[in-house]
């Protein structure tokens, strides 16, 4: 999938998650470095891939992304898997932890917000033809529909015709389904 699939993915989840569920107790500073967190762990698990969207965002992105390409294996490898998913978990909580003292934003809900942007990325490239490697370092990748000619290609009219503007219609279902709620919760720590 395209990085703006992605992180409408990731936002879309977010929401689904957050929308439901009382959110009156997070701060304003929160939920915005949250809905950040969660754009970059969107974006994370392509990090093995030097044309990645997460490195056009980066100064010398390309060079890092070169840099930490072997290290990753390839495209799709280890930071597409349930180790992967592991390892960006515990690291992401190390560098949060690290950061507490200067980030006064509640560190799980951005941990939370983080890892929901990791997994809808890995489970949306799993609908894509290419698959993702769940068990990896086991070599096979998985897909859905198991039968790769029924998989979209990344950035195909399915992906931008069909899911992109399905999750912007899901998105809007969901934003007036709970307004009142985001109305009250902005209300409450808008200051």
């Amino acid at each position: 999938m395209t990085g703006r699939t992605h992180d409408l993915v990731a936002s879309t989840e977010l929401s689904a998650v957050v929308a439901p569920h009382p959110i009156g107790s997070m701060t304003l500073a929160t939920a915005f470095v949250a809905f950040t967190a969660n754009m970059l762990g969107a974006l994370a698990p392509d990090i093995d891939q030097s044309t990645g969207a997460l490195w056009k965002k980066v100064r010398f992105g390309a060079i890092l992304g070169k840099l930490l390409y072997p290290i990753f294996g390839g495209h799709r490898h280890i930071s597409h898997s349930i180790l992967g998913l592991v390892l960006f978990g515990v690291v992401s909580k190390l560098f949060l932890i690290l950061i507490s003292n200067v980030l006064i934003v509640d560190i799980e809900i951005v941990w939370w917000a983080f890892m929901l942007g990791v997994v809808s990325h890995l489970v949306s490239d799993t609908f894509t033809h290419s698959g993702v490697p769940w068990l990896f370092p086991i070599p096979v990748k998985l897909g859905i529909p198991p039968i790769k000619a029924l998989r979209f290609h990344t950035g195909s009219f399915v992906e931008k015709g069909i899911v992109f503007p399905g999750l912007i219609l899901t998105n809007m279902w969901i934003f007036y389904a709970y307004h009142k709620d985001i109305i009250e919760f902005l209300r409450t720590n808008i200051k």
